[in-house]
């Protein structure tokens, strides 16, 4: 599998759903998720022309960073417990699961800049999912001004597992819905302006009801080691 022909499917991929929404496929940006990929393949999608990269654990972050470095952007993508968060804040540009107040205290007390982060929402209702009830999302953005090291850059969702269209549609939509709310708020601590959604089956979807941040792994870098179930996260 060729990380930079798998890229050239997906950049056509977000073309073609760009012209279908009338969208620049400039506003679009990949973030490869190379959770279940060794470092050498996340050297590999860089290489590519893949500037973002995506891990879902504070451990394989690390590992990665400390051989990559700074050269790519690194996003924290996965659910993130608060005692580890002292060991990626310095390393991130992005958190996007952001889904309670003892971990924004956390970031807050950890920074030494401002983080932006993506508040996670639980948009399907799925046990199953991390993130917040959308019902509660505003009030706890609001409780959010009070700490100065944390931007709300945007808002996170994770779709269904499904091939229904119109599931999957419905979910994007109603993320799209929340960030319009919470920008008609006009808060300076909550620009909201970046919407993370979309992954390897249903990114095309995504991008056409207003994803400006898709999360790829399976498509672009593929699954060359093996996947172990991740510890069990432990809010606090």
């Amino acid at each position: 599998m060729n990380v930079a022909d798998n890229l050239d499917k997906i950049r056509g991929g977000i073309d073609e759903a760009c012209k279908r929404s009338n969208r620049n496929p400039e506003d679009i940006k990949i973030i490869a998720v190379t959770k279940y990929v060794s470092t050498q393949r996340a050297g590999d999608a860089i290489e590519a022309g893949i500037c973002h990269l995506g891990e879902n654990r504070a451990e394989g972050l690390t590992e990665k960073w400390e051989t990559l470095g700074s050269k790519p952007v690194w996003h924290f993508i996965g659910s993130l417990q608060s005692r580890k968060v002292k060991n990626i804040v310095d390393k991130v540009s992005y958190i996007h699961s952001l889904d309670r107040l003892s971990l924004a205290k956390e970031i807050d007390k950890r920074a030494e800049r401002v983080i932006p982060c993506f508040v996670q929402v639980n948009v399907s209702g799925e046990e199953s999912k991390h993130g917040m009830d959308p019902g509660e999302v505003k009030g706890f953005i609001r409780q959010l001004a009070q700490l100065p090291n944390i931007k709300v850059a945007g808002l996170m969702t994770m779709a269904p597992n499904t091939d229904d269209e119109e599931i999957l549609r419905c979910c994007f939509r109603s993320l799209k819905s929340l960030q319009q709310e919470i920008i008609s708020l006009n808060l300076e601590h909550a620009p909201c302006t970046e919407l993370s959604m979309g992954m390897s089956n249903d990114y095309t979807i995504a991008i056409e009801e207003g994803a400006t941040m898709v999360r790829i792994g399976t498509a672009l870098v593929g699954n060359e080691t093996e996947v172990q179930e991740n510890e069990p996260e432990i809010k606090n």
